[in-house]
């Protein structure tokens, strides 16, 4: 379905069926996506932002270029990296903040759970992190984890600077798939 709609990858329709949940992106948003190849969630966030949003995406692979995406080739995990995203949202939209980060990454899978887990909620406490240092007052995060037993304890520290806090499993999601998104909206710096 998503080639014949002309998407990147099935991922997209994880973002759409969040978006008709939760409202994450608006018109004329300001939109980081970290990890964002092979660009699926670009494309979609860059339909919701419209003429007016910009939206950005970070990842350590080349993307294929996107009409009214800036692309940073990059580890959003260094700092070089995330001062020229920084950088790129000043001279593009005039703005230092953004309205919503959205982290779809993975980690690289080594097929013991227990370690994937782990990894994965060490990539998605840099993402919160980073995503803490970017948004506006009030702005949205979304951010994919493998579930495991530190699920919970991320929630609850999502929890202390967003006003509200929901895993959310996709219906374009595998069945057996342990992913699921954490979205979090109105940020409380």
């Amino acid at each position: 379905m998503a080639k014949k709609e002309h998407y990147r990858s099935r991922a997209s329709y994880k973002l759409m069926y969040i978006q008709e949940k939760y409202g994450i992106i608006k018109e004329g948003d300001v939109v980081v996506d970290l990890g964002c190849a092979p660009g699926g969630w670009l494309q979609v966030a860059r339909e919701l932002a419209g003429a007016s949003g910009s939206v950005f995406g970070i990842d350590l692979e080349e993307i294929e270029p996107l009409d009214g995406v800036v692309f940073i080739r990059g580890n959003f995990l260094r700092e070089e990296t995330r001062e020229r995203l920084r950088t790129a949202i000043v001279e593009t939209t005039g703005r230092e903040n953004v309205d919503v980060v959205l982290s779809d990454m993975s980690p690289n899978i080594s097929g013991n759970y227990s370690i994937d887990h782990a990894r994965s909620v060490d990539l998605v406490t840099h993402a919160f992190e980073f995503a803490c240092q970017l948004l506006v007052h009030g702005g949205n995060f979304v951010a994919k984890v493998f579930q495991g037993d530190m699920y919970e304890s991320l929630i609850r520290k999502f929890s202390a600077k967003f006003a509200l806090v929901k895993g959310y499993k996709s219906d374009a999601s595998r069945k057996s798939s342990s992913e699921i998104y954490i979205v979090c909206k109105g940020y409380c710096p």
